[in-house]
């Protein structure tokens, strides 16, 4: 072991809990203010950023969940009108998902709500050090990790 251990233990101990904090606080202000779950937002934004649709199976693995997890949302949106799934030529058992306009608007309304919270839990990083700090995670994370995070 090197001699920065601990303090690499320490930074990685921060890191987790900063992350448990924030995520606990954004989950909470997703069922308050919204009657919303954090996973569903995040299929939600998954299908915002490719409005083309994706695949249910690529969707499970991009955020790292069950396909029976995934169903289950996609079930609800689908049922509230804010996302339609259709097969995929040449797969018959295969599914693409896409927001429905419906779905496009939730989201949006979602996203700035959750921006807002985001830039108020960490009011206390100013615009230079959460750069610094972006640069210095990219630096100590795999490309496809940090890609699949965004």
């Amino acid at each position: 072991m090197s001699a920065a251990y601990k303090p690499r233990l320490r930074l990685w101990l921060r890191l987790l809990k900063t992350t448990q904090w924030i995520e606990g606080e954004i989950r909470e202000r997703f069922r308050t203010e919204f009657a919303t779950t954090l996973p569903r937002f995040d299929v939600m934004a998954a299908l915002h950023r490719n409005p083309d649709g994706l695949r249910m199976s690529y969707i499970s693995g991009l955020l790292n969940v069950s396909n029976g997890n995934i169903t289950g949302i996609v079930d609800r949106l689908e049922d509230e009108g804010l996302a339609e799934r259709r097969p995929v030529a040449g797969d018959r058992r295969a599914y693409s998902v896409k927001l429905t306009p419906a779905g496009l608007e939730d989201f949006e309304h979602l996203a700035r709500a959750h921006e807002k919270w985001v830039d108020e839990l960490l009011t206390n990083v100013s615009a230079a050090e959460a750069e610094e700090l972006t640069d210095f995670i990219g630096r100590t994370t795999p490309e496809r990790q940090i890609e699949a995070a965004e």
